[in-house]
């Protein structure tokens, strides 16, 4: 299969990573996920993508630059978790950044990073104590960073995640999460994971939403229709 159909992604073994590669791969794409664990390897292989065992917080950009030679798409969906602070940073911001360079230096220009809805405006309302702080201060400078190369980017900012199937319809929502103005009111401000992995699917394929962050939640609209 051609090499400008490879698509990357990091962060593999994730949930959003595990719903998307076999769409992705629906699509005639080439998936490489990224895994730092090799006993993922098979689950991986079983979703029709190609394992690629590799820890992102300790490969530097050349390395990461080779294995992104050739490829179409970097996708950054790799996250510590709810770890410790030091790993958020390292996996959340650091790695994302080493991600961001070695794409640059590679000659890839599609990347995608999923983020999630709030992310540039948390850090400036949450204290500094809060523990929800060092996620929404490592996802913003990273987002943040990303927006300042000359990458084709899309920054995806989804809501509070659920494991609900994916209806693959959505509602757009303001940086602040606000739909037309106002607060999202119960689950309004949900989104499914598998609902991301479309999203991400849709911008991939069809190179949609370049240089664009797209905030949004499970919604009424179909994908195509409001992301473009």
């Amino acid at each position: 299969m051609s090499e400008t159909n490879r698509v990357v992604i990091i962060g593999g073994h994730g949930k959003v990573a595990l719903l998307a590669a076999p769409k992705l791969a629906s699509h005639g794409l080439n998936v490489e996920s990224v895994i730092r664990n090799p006993e993922h390897s098979d689950e991986i292989s079983a979703l029709g993508a190609t394992p690629v065992v590799l820890d992102i917080e300790q490969a530097d950009v050349d390395t990461l630059a080779q294995h992104f030679s050739g490829a179409k798409t970097v996708v950054f969906s790799a996250g510590a978790g709810g770890g410790s602070t030091e790993r958020t940073v390292a996996v959340d911001y650091e790695a994302a950044v080493r991600t961001m360079k070695a794409a640059e230096q590679a000659g890839v220009k599609r990347f995608v990073m999923v983020s999630y809805a709030r992310a540039s405006v948390d850090v400036d309302s949450l204290e500094k104590d809060n523990s929800f702080y060092t996620y929404a201060k490592a996802k913003h400078d990273a987002d943040k960073f990303l927006r300042s190369t000359d990458l084709d980017f899309t920054i995806l900012g989804p809501g509070l995640l659920t494991l609900d199937p994916s209806s693959q319809k959505v509602t757009l929502t303001d940086e602040e999460g606000k739909i037309q103005g106002r607060a999202p009111q119960d689950d309004e401000g949900n989104t499914a994971r598998e609902t991301v992995a479309d999203v991400l699917t849709h911008v991939v394929v069809n190179n949609a939403a370049v240089r664009q962050t797209v905030n949004f939640y499970d919604g009424q609209t179909p994908i195509a229709e409001v992301i473009n």
